[in-house]
């Protein structure tokens, strides 16, 4: 059975969780990652079954912005703790997913300045400059850089690159902005690395479009499921379930033929906490763990972390704070939404036909909403109410599981 079948994640950035500096001056290398050491037994109790980690190769500021793909970041420490985190991990039982950043890099990149001089051989997609050329950024950034796929050259790197770390023990790939990359160029590069590994799972990062098509064109694994995570909190937001409605019908078109992945925060977004305030973070909670596919927890979001995205250099700074030195100094603020996020996922676990289920909304208005999901002769059934007293019911074959007042 493939970990996409049965994983549940605990999403890391971990740059951010483990404090190191971003913009201003990095100074000394330093084994920030060994911070996460203190945190995997958490992971576990949590009941995760792996780390999703963001960047952790060598970078200019956010990790996004590359400058090797074979050396972890000083700001983290370097290969012995990047192999003592396996370790760890191992010995846990924790399955480890890297961040491959494989659209572009940082316009520091040794290669820009190596394409800029042979541009006729260059691995960076140049266009012309006044009487010259220059690297096509990615989306207006112009510190990111845009690898030419087309170029041979490319996927032998990007295949080397993912040969190299999934020798050294990791489980997968995230694709960071998959869909700006060709599929050929994805059908190529999955095909070779997965000669060597054929568990490898594959992760796509798609925000709008045919996410079926994206990921059969491409090979995908599963893509990431934008359309349900902002269903979610809009919903919870106004009070009005009918646009959750809609999109888990649509959801569950895609999971009937791809299993998606599903979260309620990331890097990216604004805490959902943030979004819908405690209660609602508990009612989203409740739908990730009993709808199909592949859920992935936002570090923090289980104790009710707090942020909004900005606007600006900084603008996701905010949802990637350092963690404390371990799990014994969180506030006791969140320890109800943990415990309730434990409670979720041990349900998710007994019920793992979940991750593959048939997904169908029985009755929604305003304030409510019930549905349920079926596979391999089991039912669960879910009720949720947002107003005027936020309520979750979960019966699996009848029987009730799961049960939360707001």
């Amino acid at each position: 059975m493939s970990l996409i079948d049965h994983a549940i994640w605990w999403h890391v950035y971990p740059l951010g969780a483990c404090g190191a500096p971003i913009r201003q001056d990095a100074g000394q290398p330093e084994p920030r990652l060994r911070r996460l050491d203190a945190w995997l037994d958490y992971v576990i109790e949590l009941g995760c079954s792996g780390l999703l980690l963001g960047p952790v190769f060598a970078s200019t500021a956010h990790g996004y912005d590359t400058l090797d793909h074979f050396s972890i970041d000083p700001r983290l420490g370097d290969d012995a703790d990047f192999d003592h985190l396996m370790a760890e991990c191992g010995r846990r039982g924790l399955s480890v997913v890297l961040d491959g950043v494989f659209n572009h890099v940082g316009i520091e990149h040794p290669m820009v300045a190596e394409s800029l001089a042979h541009p006729t051989s260059s691995l960076i997609r140049l266009q012309q400059d006044g009487d010259g050329v220059r690297p096509e950024d990615w989306e207006g950034h112009g510190g990111l850089a845009n690898l030419d796929h087309s170029n041979p050259a490319v996927a032998d790197l990007v295949t080397d690159v993912m040969l190299h770390w999934l020798r050294r023990g990791i489980a997968g790939w995230r694709l960071d902005v998959a869909y700006a990359v060709p599929s050929d160029f994805w059908r190529e590069v999955l095909g070779r690395v997965r000669e060597e590994f054929p568990s490898a799972i594959f992760i796509g990062e798609v925000i709008h479009g045919d996410y079926v098509e994206i990921a059969r064109a491409g090979t995908l694994d599963t893509v990431t499921q934008y359309e349900l995570w902002k269903a979610i909190w809009s919903s919870l937001k106004d009070k009005n379930f009918f646009e959750l409605a809609w999109t888990m019908k649509r959801h569950a078109e895609f999971s009937d033929e791809l299993i998606m992945q599903t979260f309620v925060g990331n890097h990216d977004v604004s805490r959902i906490a943030s979004l819908v305030g405690d209660a609602g973070a508990a009612l989203a909670a409740s739908i990730l763990m009993t709808t199909p596919g592949m859920p992935s927890i936002y570090y923090g979001d289980e104790q009710g972390f707090r942020a909004e995205k900005g606007t600006g250099e900084a603008a996701d700074d905010p949802m990637r704070p350092p963690l404390p030195a371990s799990p014994t100094e969180l506030v006791p603020n969140g320890e109800w939404l943990h415990r309730l996020h434990q409670d979720l996922i041990g349900l998710r676990r007994r019920n793992p036909w979940v991750t593959r289920g048939h997904l169908v909304v029985e009755d929604n208005d305003q304030t409510s909403i019930t549905y349920r999901v079926e596979a391999d002769g089991h039912t669960m059934s879910t009720e949720l109410r947002c107003a005027p007293q936020p309520r979750v019911v979960v019966a699996v074959d009848g029987a009730v599981q799961f049960t939360w007042n707001g």
